[in-house]
């Protein structure tokens, strides 16, 4: 055999080696969502509201090494059913309902585009992550940032955090009632606790 077939022979064993090495005891793994907990907030000429919702349903795609940490988030998408959402007041409802053209746009999403992981404590992270959230038909390139617990002997992974926004980022008209002499505010704050569970 050649000297230089031997060279290249020995420099594709070292890449590949350094390949292995850099991936030992890491481990990418799906998780779906097992309990959700979305609360959207504002303010109206009359009184403060909130809808909540517990239906939503999510995946992710952690990577977790052999110390159990936490190392990175690759995917994830949630869905969340808009006329899941819930005042207690059914007039509110089927107003908010209008207003997020629910007839038409049945679902409020987020795809996840990137996510940076950072340790806190041991079990405990800063989760920011920048994705496609569309609200209404309205798709907006978003930050959202939270804070995730990983749990190792259940394998799974709450992350919690909310956003604020304004309803007309998303072209959704704030709800008027009584013939606008109720207005509701446009400025908004979701707030979210999702649990991944492998």
């Amino acid at each position: 055999m050649k000297a230089s077939s031997i060279k290249l022979t020995g420099i594709f064993s070292l890449l590949i080696t350094s390949l292995l090495v850099a991936t030992q005891g890491r481990s990418q793994s799906k998780f779906q969502s097992e309990s959700v907990n979305i609360e959207l907030a504002g303010t109206s000429s009359l009184h403060d509201w909130t809808e909540k919702s517990d239906k939503g349903t999510g995946d992710a795609v952690f990577v977790v090494n052999s110390n159990d940490k936490v190392t990175a988030l690759s995917a994830m998408s949630f869905t969340i059913a808009a006329t899941s959402l819930k005042s207690g007041h059914k007039a509110m409802d089927k107003n908010t309902y209008k207003a997020l053209k629910t007839d038409a746009n049945p679902n409020i999403t987020f795809i996840l585009t990137s996510a940076k992981i950072t340790p806190l404590t041991r079990d405990n992270y800063e989760v920011k992550c920048e994705g496609k959230l569309t609200i209404a038909g309205t798709t907006n390139n978003t930050e959202i940032t939270g804070t995730g617990k990983y749990d190792a002997a259940n394998r799974s992974f709450t992350v919690k955090g909310s956003k604020k926004m304004k309803m007309t980022d998303y072209k959704v008209k704030p709800p008027t009632v009584m013939l606008g002499t109720i207005k509701t505010g446009n400025d908004i704050t979701i707030s979210y606790t999702i649990k991944f569970i492998k």
